[in-house]
């Protein structure tokens, strides 16, 4: 189990269906997920039904982020494009609105390095956050990722074109 003094990381669950539709569900961060629609409980089931399949055969893993003072999902990181020859992945988090700013994102984002490092073998991660994103950007480089390059207008946003900052963290 991968757990800190605050949060721990789990696989996804049968019983993380509601939490799922709450979360990929939340307009706020559709901008951050290309997510362009609502998407549905049986969209979200046929996902968990496959959600237990090999990183090696899917090159993507999912793990709910909970509170360890309650055992309650506050939201998910994601590594996907996981490329095991080249030993990298992208790394993304998304935390409930309600439970931001707690340090939960940090914690996972510590306990993911290690599992990376550790347990996958990776040699680096990478992400792309929004150019407005400051508290994602400060998160990510105070984890140790560097600031690599930038997309110009890379990200259609309801106020228009925003940048896209590529960061890389080498393990």
């Amino acid at each position: 189990m991968l757990q800190s003094d605050t949060i721990l990381l789990r696989a996804l669950e049968d019983t993380d269906l509601e939490f799922l539709y709450a979360l990929e569900n939340d307009p706020a961060i559709w901008g951050v997920s290309d997510t362009m629609a609502p998407i549905s409980r049986y969209t979200l089931r046929q996902y968990l039904d496959h959600a237990g399949a090999d990183l090696q055969e899917v090159r993507q893993l999912r793990l709910v982020i909970c509170a360890t003072h309650d055992g309650h999902p506050v939201g998910t990181i994601d590594l996907f494009n996981y490329e095991p020859l080249h030993q990298r992945a992208g790394v993304g988090i998304t935390v409930l609105a309600s439970e931001q700013r707690r340090g939960y994102a940090r914690a996972a984002l510590a306990l993911l390095l290690q599992y990376g490092r550790d347990h996958l073998r990776l040699h680096q991660l990478y992400c792309t956050v929004a150019s407005r994103n400051e508290a994602s950007a400060r998160l990510f480089r105070a984890a140790g990722f560097r600031r690599v390059g930038t997309r110009r207008q890379w990200l259609r946003t309801a106020s228009g074109w925003d940048d896209a900052i590529e960061f890389q963290c080498l393990l």
